[in-house]
This record gives structure tokens, sequence and C-alpha cells, in this order.
């Protein structure tokens, strides 16, 4: 694609044409920055997926074939990963072309994510979604993410946390607005499939692990759905056998529904980016407020020399492990506290719902609020705040986890909310940070690189806390089926239990329906499955306060004025 100004049909995207005239009110920047970010930022709402997609072919229950929950948790994985690398590269193209021609690009990718997701959806082919919305939507994301930072920075040198919070606080709301759509994007898209009975009254056999009904037209498989799941997907529907392949969850419609919507919102918004004129400054602003301040440098730092500091690295492990700690809650969030504080009456699907919505609103909110704390106590010292207060509320989880009940409930919502403010709060902090520690030169395409550590992070944290999960409900199964009757599971299951691994992986098994049979007295262990993530993340968080301490001013030799003197200013 020619990003070339003189002629080309394109020249009116690019940034020498999109040069602010005198006079111009940089306040009508922020909406068109914000506006992008609401769009990818709906990312953030990614778990209201994880039940429809592990029952596309069930519907009410997850059928054998259906795709399991580290399995489509994978595909925020990949999304978050596209999104640190795309920006790594993306920062420094920024730079050269300005921020409407890359909005455009971030448009395409992210829209296009989601149409072919919903091919994959509707094909049954997992590939396809990590293709559309994994890889090429994740690319939108990078694009989309970086677009306003360095702008905004630019319009606001006068405010760069508050600049910086604004930039980037959409993204922390995109789920704000998308949670809710999409909720009812696949309420509305649901179709129930067809219901045989009751399971007393439907012949059940096993076969693999499978269950199957049979019929007078022949055998089918079949999925046996409690009161609650029936009730999701139709206020009508009932418990009992349902028949696998018969319905849909209304997430293929949801997806290109909201591919579409996505793309025109963007491609407004990126046309009404403008940058400001060389040396532009706000009426009245000395700049010697801002660096005079500790932390803070009045000298610029090349993008590539930037990589070569131990500054850049240090901010790298304090992003990826902020980032870490947050964001494997954040693609759970929906499914962890349906298993912690299911039992709970109060714990509807509306409930989980609206606790994603939560996630969006304090992660929205925290990141301004942190990014315009950080203009007054520093940015470093703002990160001693994530650490400090992060430690104490990840490690306080596994007892709220324990006590159960609804005063545990409303104290584990208070912990991960405000969890969630700090998550959002790093984001918008690390820019700030970035341009007090290297200077405004080239502070987009730095932070781009620095996105890398997202990329990090978006492995690790879903990484860490789905295979903790699954060893901790491997072992809770196996301790439950070691203290129930054999004949029991026998008439449960249509199988032995010397069948309970192929039953396990076929889905027919599960702790809940263990439950049903187990002895009186049994502790249901679901409320605990995330005991060890919580720990683990905490002890994440003691590495990245360890080496925020260790970071400090950079060092003249690495100033531009003597790496790169042509590119120094004029004395």
């Amino acid at each position: 694609m020619s990003t070339q100004s003189s002629g080309g049909m394109l020249s009116f995207l690019m940034k020498e044409n999109i040069i602010a005239k005198p006079g111009f009110n940089r306040w009508l920047v922020p909406p068109a920055s914000i506006a992008i970010h609401m769009c990818i930022g709906s990312v953030y709402a990614w778990s209201l997926f994880n039940g429809p997609l592990t029952r596309q072919l069930g519907v009410v229950a997850s059928s054998a074939d259906d795709w399991s929950l580290a399995s489509v948790v994978w595909i925020f994985s990949v999304a978050i990963v596209s999104l640190g690398l795309t920006a790594a590269f993306g920062g420094k193209w920024l730079e050269k072309v300005g921020p409407r021609y890359v909005g455009v690009v971030a448009g395409f990718c992210w829209a296009g994510g989601f149409l072919i997701g919903s091919v994959g959806i509707s094909t049954h082919q997992l590939w396809l979604i990590y293709l559309g919305y994994g890889v090429l939507g994740g690319m939108g994301l990078g694009l989309g993410y970086v677009s306003p930072v360095s702008t905004l920075i630019r319009w606001f040198p006068d405010k760069r946390g508050m600049a910086t919070g604004m930039a980037i606080m959409g993204f922390g709301g995109g789920a704000m607005i998308g949670a809710p759509l999409i909720r009812w994007l696949l309420a509305k898209n649901a179709i129930a499939p067809d219901f045989l009975g009751a399971e007393s009254a439907v012949k059940l056999i096993t076969e693999g692990g499978r269950r199957f009904a049979e019929t007078a037209t022949g055998k089918v498989e079949v999925v046996i759905a409690s009161a609650k799941q029936a009730g999701a997907i139709s206020s009508d529907a009932l418990e009992g056998v349902y028949v696998v392949g018969t319905g849909d969850t209304g997430a293929a419609a949801t997806f290109i529904t909201l591919g579409i919507g996505y793309f025109i919102v963007m491609m407004i918004a990126s046309l009404l980016y403008r940058v400001p004129a060389e040396n532009w400054a706000p009426e009245g602003w000395d700049s010697n407020t801002l660096t005079s301040k500790k932390m803070v440098t009045e000298n610029d730092v090349h993008i590539d020399q930037s990589m070569k500091t131990p500054q850049f690295w240090l901010i790298w492990i304090v992003l990826c492990f902020n980032v870490t700690a947050g964001i494997g809650v954040i693609g759970v969030g929906k499914t962890m506290i349906n298993e912690i504080f299911g039992s709970l009456t109060i714990v509807t699907a509306g409930f989980a719902a609206t606790y994603v919505l939560m996630i969006s609103v304090f992660n929205m909110t925290g990141r301004f609020f942190w990014a315009s704390v950080s203009d007054f106590i520093g940015r470093k010292n703002t990160y001693f705040c994530f650490f400090l207060i992060g430690i104490a509320l990840y490690v306080s989880i596994p007892y709220f986890a324990s006590s159960g009940g609804t005063a545990a409930l409303w104290g584990f919502y208070i912990a991960t909310m405000v969890i969630f403010t700090m998550y959002g709060g790093g984001f918008a902090t690390i820019p700030a940070y970035l341009a007090d520690i290297f200077g405004t030169l080239h502070v987009g395409g730095i932070h781009g690189r620095l996105l890398t550590a997202w990329s990090t992070a978006g492995v690790l944290g879903p990484f860490a806390i789905t295979y903790l999960r699954n060893l901790s409900k491997d072992n809770a199964i196996a301790d439950l089926v070691s203290n129930i009757d054999p004949a029991a599971f026998a008439t449960k299951f249509g199988a032995p239990v010397s069948k309970l691994n192929e039953l396990v992986a076929a889905k027919s098994v599960t702790i809940a329906k263990l439950m049903e049979i187990a002895p009186a007295g049994s502790i249901d262990p679901t409320s605990g499955l995330y005991n060890t993530t919580m720990y683990a993340m905490a002890g994440l968080l003691v590495i990245g306060l360890i080496a925020n301490a260790l970071i400090t001013p950079v060092s003249d030799k690495h100033h531009v004025n003597n790496t790169h003197p042509q590119m120094a200013p004029a004395e």
C-alpha cells in the first residue's frame, strides 16, 4: 500500500495533510481516539463468547465435539499477542504516516477479523476464528491502540498523564458498551436445540464417553441440560435431553453484526484525527514546569537507542507483569464468577454479564483516574501503588472464594474491581512514563515496541489461569470419584469408573454432575479452582515491584544529541 502524499487517492489520510490550522480546538481530538478505542476495547468482553463457543454444537451444554474452554480462551491470547507485535512495528510507521492512515487500516483489520471469525463459527473451524479474530483482528487492535497516543501527548504536553488516560480510556471502556450489546445479540440470535424430553423419559446409552438417545428415526447424540443451562438459551426451555447440532448459540450472527458496526464507527473517527503543527504549544504553557520534575527528562532518546537502555527493559517487565496478573482474570471473568459463586441465587446469567460490564467500567475509570493521579505523584510512585495494593488484593481472593456466601461474593467483587482499575491505569500511565524517561521525539514508536510486553502477558496470563485451573479441576474430580460408590457412578454415566478419563474428555463427567451423586457432606471444590492462580499472580507483582524500584533516569550517552546528532533540536 502506497504512503505517498503527492497524488494518489489515499493522500488525504497522510500525516502532512491533516495538520491542524491555527485556532484549532485540541479538545476535538480526544473524542476520535476514544471512539476507536471503544470499538477495539470490546476485546475485553471476550469472556462472553467463551460459553457460546464451548456449546456451539450442544447449545444448552457442551457436547463431545464442542471446543473446550482452554482452546477458545487462547483466541483472546492470540489477539493480544498480535496486538503487541503489530504495535511494535506500527508505532514507528505511525510516526511516518500519521494517526488517520493507521486508524483506517485498523478499522479494516478489526472488522475483517470479526467477519472471518463468523465463518469459522458457522463451519465449526476453530482455526478460522484464530486467523480472523485472533491474528487479523489483533492487528487491528495494535494499530488502533497506538494511533492516538503520540498525537495526544503532543496536543497535551502540559497534561501528559491525563492525555494518555484519555487516549487509552476508551479501550478499557469498550466492554462497557460491547458487553450488553454482545449479550443482547447472542440472545436475539440464539435458537434452542430439539428437545427430546426429561432424562428419565428418554432411553440413553453411552458409547466412547458420549451420550446417545434412541429415537424413532434412529440413534442421535445428545446432551443433558440442567434447568439453569436450558434457561440460559430460552426462558421456556426445560431441563432434560437435547439433540446435538440442532440449535444455534447466535455467536456467528453476533460476530457479523459487530464487525459491520465497528467498521463504520472507526472509519468516521479516523477521519476526525488532526495533528499539531511543528513547534505548536498550548497558549501560556511553560515547558520548564514539566521538566523540573524528578524523573522527567528534557532530552530525547531515539527509538532504536531506547532498546539499548536498561530503563526500557525494566519498564517492559513492569508492564508485562502488571498486565499478566490482570489479563488472565479478564479473559475468564464471567466463567470465574460463575464457578466460584454459581451456587448463590444472586449469581444469575444477568449478574455474571453485568460483572463483565463492570470490569469494563472500572478498567476505563482506572485508566483516566490513575493516569491523572500520576501527573501529581509521578509515574514511578503510581506503579508502586499498583503493585503493593495488587499483591494484597490477589492474596485476598482465595479467602473470599473459600468463605462463600453473599458477603464473600461482594468482597471478591470489590477486590477484583480495584484490581481492574490498576490494570487499566497501568496501560494509561505507561505512555507518559515513557515520555518522562525517553522524551517525546519517538514516544509513539517506543510505546509500540513496549507493547510486546502485552503480547507476552497475553500468553502468560491465560496460560497460567487455564493450566492451573485445569490442574485443580482434574485433582478435584479424582478426589470426588474416589469417594463415590462405583455402582452409583456407573448408573449415572452409563460407564464404569475405569472409563473416567474418557468420560471427562467427552465432557460427560463434570464436577457439577459428580456432586449430584457424591456422599452427603461432600464439599464442592469448584470455588477453590482459582486459588493457586491468584497466589501465582501475586508473586508476579512482587517481581514487577522490584523492577519498578530499579528504574532511574537515562544516562546522557543515550540522548539523541549523542547518538543521532543530526536529529537534535537546534539550540
